[in-house]
């Protein structure tokens, strides 16, 4: 039966993927893809020849009904992100939901994702933990971030590298700037790198050592009393 497969690539080492993953990439009659340069390249890796077509955030609330109709017509559908968990802070959630309010099966693989090694790695609780994302840039930041004033889980942001300091200062406003936290940048990758520290020490750290590449940002909760 055709169907969308959601499938997880690789958040930096082109070996951290299923063999499920590579079998349903070489096997589907198309692959969706965020960015299809960067896709090209694991498949390349991987020596699969399935043909691709763009779908990011900017195109998706005009090609999901195309879409739908492929698969309600015969074809098997995947769908990838540039790196990670498609639907994780990138482009998967519309899509999924349209197929489901048209009873198309979808499938989703486990795989990588970058917010479970940086919460484990961080040393910090990770039995209860909330996931984040990205703040706003602008409008809603300073509200989403008061809103978690009070949260006693773990808390896992993902953030730009240009815009680590300015949210690790932010934070230390809101939380006190003795708040236990940890940087993760460039998990799986050559410089992967783990600060751990209060949140007052990271932002002093990374203003000395202007950061790079992909960050996850993992804050302690409040204590509860």
């Amino acid at each position: 039966m055709s169907k969308l497969f959601l499938v997880p690539t690789p958040i930096g080492n082109l070996k951290d993927i299923t063999f499920r993953a590579v079998e349903i990439l070489g096997s589907v009659d198309l692959i969706l893809a965020e960015d299809t340069r960067q896709t090209k390249k694991l498949l390349n890796h991987y020596n699969i020849i399935t043909p691709l077509q763009s779908h990011h955030m900017f195109n998706e609330h005009k090609s999901v009904e195309s879409i739908c109709s492929k698969i309600i017509a015969g074809q098997t559908i995947a769908l990838v992100s540039d790196a990670g968990t498609p639907g994780i802070s990138d482009p998967g959630f519309l899509l999924v939901r349209t197929c489901v309010e048209k009873e198309i099966p979808v499938e989703t693989l486990p795989g990588p994702t970058a917010l479970i090694p940086a919460l484990v790695n961080s040393g910090l609780p990770s039995d209860r933990f909330c996931f984040e994302g990205f703040l706003p840039p602008k409008k809603g930041r300073n509200k989403r971030i008061t809103g978690l004033i009070d949260e006693t889980r773990t808390m896992v942001f993902y953030e730009s590298p240009y815009r680590l300091i300015k949210t690790l200062d932010e934070l230390a406003i809101h939380f006190g700037p003795d708040r236990n936290a940890c940087v993760s940048r460039e998990l799986s990758k050559i410089f992967e790198e783990n600060i751990r520290g209060s949140l007052s020490f990271l932002s002093e750290y990374y203003t000395n050592k202007p950061p790079k590449g992909e960050i996850v940002i993992i804050v302690a909760g409040k204590k509860e009393k």
